[in-house]
């Protein structure tokens, strides 16, 4: 039998029922109890890393999550990480640049309603996550989620409320788990070893573009911050007409050292600057990175990563559009 390490740190799979709201309280052991068929998948042991709602996500969890997973990595084999829903996305992502080719499985999984209730996904969700963690095809970050294995830096959440809460954007499912039996459509290759990363810088801002919106606001928060993420409209672009300059906001900005990278708020099929005037002329006169397919999880938990290892203008672009994880095919 495989040994699987479950790190827990709450969501709404540990959460009961309080007078305020849904809060997460039950522990990693407690969370087990209601799936015992999962001892005859392999021998688990956990580690209960906090227990939290997952809004209150932030770097320093995401480094304490990658010292947890380094210093067991040798101890098992393989890893499934109970988290909330919500930031879920951001997790697998940041997870994906942390912990680079992976041979064994680092799989994320949560539910959209706790487990200890009568009508819960939590049950199923565990399960598959456990049985994909101990099959011998499994390797690298995913999420499981509602029978579907997403790849870490393409993972959205999509639905709200629903089980079927988590989409792959502009990448195919790796896999899909039906009746307990694991359909393998995407074999990746596996590693020799993993590369581990602890360093993050927390200052990338995302910019939503919005009609009506002063350029002002988007010079504020270059000034507050190393990077910035423009998610524009369609396949990419600013404004270009009086009285907003953004233009010249986004050109002096880089000047002074900031990192300024275009992508766009349409969930699907990525950016193309080249394609339209309001992109093409920023594209050509101005030092801006373009996320072309990658998702907004992805480009913001990529730059953390990247401004983490350096602040060198030409490593930045160079590992910005390296493939990480096949995070971005453009």
């Amino acid at each position: 039998m495989k040994k699987i390490l479950m790190i827990a740190t709450g969501g709404t799979i540990a959460s009961k029922t309080t007078p305020n709201g849904l809060y997460p309280e039950l522990t990693s052991e407690e969370i087990l109890e209601y799936i015992p068929a999962i001892s005859n998948l392999c021998e688990v042991e956990t580690v209960q890393l906090c227990n939290i709602d997952s809004t209150n996500i932030s770097t320093d969890i995401w480094i304490m999550l990658v010292n947890a997973i380094r210093n067991n990595y040798h101890k098992y084999d393989g890893f499934v990480i109970s988290h909330g829903t919500d930031t879920m996305a951001y997790t697998s992502a940041a997870l994906s640049y942390m912990i680079q080719n992976s041979p064994k499985p680092i799989v994320i999984t949560g539910a959209q309603r706790p487990i200890n209730l009568d009508v819960t996904d939590s049950k199923t969700n565990l399960f598959d996550s456990f049985l994909y963690a101990s099959s011998d095809l499994a390797s690298g970050v995913q999420i499981v989620f509602n029978g579907r294995v997403i790849l870490g830096t393409r993972a959205r959440k999509t639905r709200s409320k629903s089980f079927q809460a988590f989409s792959s954007i502009n990448y195919p499912y790796l896999a899909v788990i039906q009746d307990e039996h694991l359909i393998q459509y995407i074999h990746q290759e596996k590693k020799a070893a993993p590369t581990f990363y602890d360093k993050l810088n927390p200052r990338v801002a995302l910019f939503k573009l919005t009609p009506g919106v002063d350029a002002d606001i988007l010079s504020y928060m270059l000034s507050k911050n190393d990077a910035v993420i423009i998610e524009s409209y369609g396949v990419g672009g600013i404004p270009s007409l009086p009285p907003n300059d953004y233009f010249s906001v986004i050109q002096y900005w880089i000047s002074q050292g900031r990192t300024v990278v275009m992508t766009t708020q349409v969930p699907n099929e990525g950016s193309d600057m080249s394609i339209y005037r309001v992109g093409h002329e920023l594209k050509n006169k101005v030092d801006i990175l373009e996320a072309y397919d990658m998702i907004t999880e992805a480009v913001l938990c990529k730059l953390m990563w990247i401004l983490g290892q350096t602040v060198n203008r030409e490593e930045v672009e160079k590992m910005f559009y390296m493939t990480v994880s096949n995070d971005i095919l453009y």
